[in-house]
């Protein structure tokens, strides 16, 4: 079993060392940016000499392009990762009947804009069977630095079960709007995992729905099933090796990562993994991963970090108030997020349905592993189950 102590540095979701959250500090902001000047000038002054930096600044993180020309350099970005969100062949075409495929239609697939709570452009996928009555719809919210798209076989085993599928790119991924692996404030995706559902309710009304979200986008789904008018919309959660305990990688960084998350949010830490961090056992999905251009591989950012903390600190505080039905799943080799906080969440948890799954010696991205078909029909045998619980129930009121 992993040990905070063995944890890596993020990836695709929360790291256990990324940076200790203290105490809010209220101190004036021209203080605040003494502080951080001092701090740089004595840590890091010669700092383009150092074979791996430890502290990326780049000239968006220190102010010193004009705003005009920063938000237009976002924006050129956000166009490109867009298009090529778009253009991701998501592997269902239809035979024509002229030798090339079977004719038989596997999936219904489409992409769409939503407009978050902050009026953002969020990208979107959604993924149905062809023909038959839905028995459910499960949402998919991504983990940290990947996108909606990676899901698409999962997507695709579900639809075959007659499960509908949609997900969103969260705020600064994909091909949603914001500075790529760049996130303001999880409280806001949270709002956005909020709205988004309540959209799909009101367009397939009666239809019961599941949250999935994947490493911090497992804290992302927790947090909002906390709030009782999204708990009422749902009728389950799936977590896969949430994000639900993060420890910093030296005292020193959690010290001053509030006040870099202030000041300079956008000011990155960390040299860039390109080799990536393992998180499969499967060679080939983790070569895809790396090498996909929708994926954020560049080091994470002092607000991104304070955020994640910020979420599991919550999270951790609050596990007994948990009264929502969910299936927690989590690789017992996973360095990038802690299988035990998984179990003590099951172990506190006060929901009446709850379900754990640990897999031994199974990495962090648990649906791009080798036996990834049988952990989403893992998945997918507990959704019917908690349908059969519900039916079950409502035939004895009956």
């Amino acid at each position: 079993m992993s040990t905070a102590g063995e944890m890596e540095p993020l990836t695709s979701g929360a790291s256990n060392r990324i940076i200790l959250i203290l105490k809010t500090l209220r101190i004036a902001l021209v203080l605040i940016k003494s502080v951080i000047l001092y701090l740089l000038l004595l840590l890091f002054p010669r700092r383009h000499q150092l074979p791996t930096a430890v502290v990326a600044v780049d000239d968006a993180a220190v102010g010193t392009q004009s705003p005009a020309k920063t938000a237009r350099r976002e924006e050129e970005d956000t166009l490109r990762r867009r298009s090529l969100a778009e253009g991701l062949n998501m592997g269902f075409e239809t035979g024509d009947g002229d030798g090339d495929g079977d004719g038989e239609v596997q999936c219904r697939w489409s992409t769409s804009l939503f407009s978050g709570v902050r009026r953002n452009a969020l990208f979107c996928r959604s993924w149905f069977p062809p023909t038959g009555d839905l028995k459910g719809i499960l949402i998919i919210i991504h983990g940290l630095n990947e996108h909606s798209g990676r899901y698409a076989q999962f997507a695709k085993q579900l639809a075959s079960r007659n499960f509908g599928v949609h997900a969103m790119d969260w705020i600064g991924h994909g091909g949603s709007d914001g500075l790529h692996g760049y996130v303001p404030s999880l409280d806001h995706v949270v709002a956005d995992t909020g709205a988004f559902l309540e959209k799909i309710k009101s367009e397939n009304p009666g239809v019961p729905c599941f949250l999935f979200g994947h490493s911090t986008g497992g804290a992302v789904v927790l947090k909002a099933a906390s709030y009782p008018r999204i708990e009422e919309m749902l009728k389950g959660i799936v977590l896969t090796s949430p994000a639900l305990r993060v420890k910093p990688a030296h005292p020193i960084v959690g010290a001053i990562a509030p006040l870099f998350s202030l000041v300079a949010p956008k000011l990155q830490f960390k040299g860039a993994n390109k080799k990536g961090i393992p998180v499969s056992r499967d060679p080939a999905a983790l070569l895809a991963k790396y090498s996909d251009p929708l994926v954020y591989t560049g080091p994470i950012r002092a607000r991104t970090g304070h955020e994640i903390l910020r979420i599991t600190s919550y999270l951790m505080r609050n596990f007994k108030s948990v009264t929502i039905p969910f299936f927690v799943l989590h690789g017992t080799a996973d360095k990038v997020t802690d299988p035990l906080a998984s179990q003590d969440l099951y172990n506190e948890a006060s929901s009446n349905f709850k379900d754990i799954k640990l897999y031994q010696g199974f990495l962090h991205d648990l649906l791009f592993e080798p036996e990834r078909e049988e952990i989403g029909q893992d998945i997918i045998n507990w959704m019917e189950k908690r349908l059969g619980a519900i039916a079950e129930k409502i035939g004895h009121i009956w």
